[in-house]
């Protein structure tokens, strides 16, 4: 055991030595948020994959898949992949051309400062529920490995990201997320050959699957099929207008590399994204006690318990990977949208340095409060679900109308971010048996329709003018 811990210290020294050798790159706000537009495609690609591959990936699907089998775990690989791809398709080129530091600007640019505004104020608190899942997650790893308090392991957490994250933005966080994809890959692949081996094979793995371990479809009543759009659409399209997309997009060196990074990223999570699965069922054939203890912690314990030291370091440093990735990249997302599109406009006068310093103090304020939020919900799923929900039913159908219909206007954006939202609260209270995401998205849509057609206006032919 000391020997394991004496890695885990020796790698989180070595990413923050990566993470400060990356910021010798920082010089503007733009080295800062999207790396100066200098990342190549396969360094982007890395970024986006390892990003999204965090610890509700490793820890919290297998937790659902344990419990519900394949219908549990569509948001999570299969939904995030989808996003990545759509992002690839669909959206990474038109917002690449308009250069632009933040997701937000772009509202700002299409409609007005106002729905800028909103758009600010709602994406900043949809990263908490997300960041927090991983500082529960590396709190988790703690304690199963040296029985670390939970709060104890989620302040070790808050540190050690926000120590890189401060200092280098955008180039350590894209830097380190390029060597983290490694050990991800490695640890994960040589996690499921080994256990697959010593459960008797692969073919042995799946013939012992439990019944709905592979029921990709639902079933055929109205419900069951609303769950399931529900599940694959709440980060499928609930994550593309998301500022850490975004700004792993825009960090790309060319239009085409941009695109071409998220599409390969999105299919690389759903290759690799599907090995925690894999290995799950590895630990039902393995154990016969498999998940009576909190379910969040099945792979971690299960590595202890059945693999040597070698494994143990390649699973630990995969996972520890993951975590820090995908909360570095997290706290800078929202943090680059206070300093640029909330602070910014009040000081007209705010010279780039200052506002560099002010995005930095921001990364501190954002971890702080998702430290905290990750003190009152300790299920990582749950936490990662919940915040894209938040874009899903507010941004989501303001930023596609944007791009694709002319005649998307500055109130229809405004009432689509408000009554989407809106539509989503009443649903929750009341207690529908509809996913209340999908009345969100609904009242989003109605709601940019009504808008637009009743009061249309010129923005889209000044939005041309100013972009081209």
């Amino acid at each position: 055991m000391s020997t394991l811990l004496i890695f885990i210290v020796v790698y989180l020294l070595i990413t923050l030595l990566i993470g400060w050798w990356a910021a010798r790159r920082v010089h503007n706000t733009q080295d800062y948020v999207i790396a100066g537009r200098r990342m190549p495609m396969l360094v982007a690609a890395c970024a986006l994959f390892a990003t999204w591959y965090g610890s509700e990936t490793i820890m919290g699907a297998p937790a659902k898949y344990s419990e519900e089998g394949l219908q549990g775990v569509m948001e999570d690989p299969f939904g995030s992949s989808l996003c990545l791809i759509l992002v690839g398709l669909f959206f990474a080129r038109p917002l690449y051309r308009l250069n632009i530091l933040t997701l937000v600007d772009f509202f700002k640019l299409r409609f007005s400062r106002r729905v800028e505004t909103i758009a600010a104020i709602f994406i900043v608190p949809s990263y908490f529920g997300w960041i927090a899942a991983q500082m529960v997650a590396m709190a988790l790893l703690l304690n199963v490995l040296v029985g670390i308090d939970l709060p104890w392991g989620i302040f070790i957490c808050l540190v050690v990201v926000v120590m890189y994250t401060y200092v280098g933005g955008m180039w350590s966080v894209s830097v380190t997320d390029f060597v983290q994809t490694i050990m991800i890959i490695i640890g994960m692949v040589a996690l499921a050959v080994l256990l697959a081996d010593e459960a008797g094979g692969v073919q042995k793995v799946l013939e012992s699957a439990p019944e709905n371990a592979f029921q990709f479809f639902p079933e055929r009543d109205l419900q069951s099929m609303l769950a399931y759009f529900a599940a694959w659409i709440t980060i499928g399209l609930g994550s593309i207008p998301q500022q850490d997309v975004f700004q792993r997009v825009m960090s790309a060196k060319s239009e085409k590399s941009s695109a071409w990074a998220s599409i390969i990223s999105g299919l690389m999570y759903l290759t690799i994204g599907l090995l925690p699965l894999f290995i799950t069922l590895c630990g039902k054939v393995l154990y016969t006690d498999f998940g009576n203890d909190d379910p969040q912690k099945i792979i971690p314990t299960m590595v202890l318990k059945h693999t040597g030291l070698v494994m143990q370091i390649l699973f630990f440093g995969a996972l520890l990977s993951a975590i820090l990735s995908t909360t570095a990249g997290a706290i800078l997302a929202p943090a680059t949208i206070i300093g640029e599109n909330l602070i910014r406009p009040i000081y007209r006068k705010m010279t780039d340095q200052m506002l560099l310093r002010t995005m930095r103090f921001s990364v501190v304020g954002v971890a702080v409060c998702s430290a905290v939020m990750a003190t009152t919900n300790t299920n990582i799923y749950e936490l990662v679900a919940d915040s894209s929900i938040l874009s899903l039913v507010s941004l989501f159908v303001p930023l596609t109308a944007g791009l694709y219909w002319k005649r998307a206007s500055d109130m229809g954006a405004l009432l689509s971010i408000l009554g989407g939202m809106g539509g989503w609260i009443v649903g929750e209270i009341f207690e529908t048996t509809t996913p209340t995401l999908l009345i969100g998205l609904g009242s989003s849509i109605a709601f940019m329709i009504l808008g637009s057609l009743m009061m249309p206006d010129k923005t889209y032919g000044e939005f041309k003018e100013k972009t081209g």
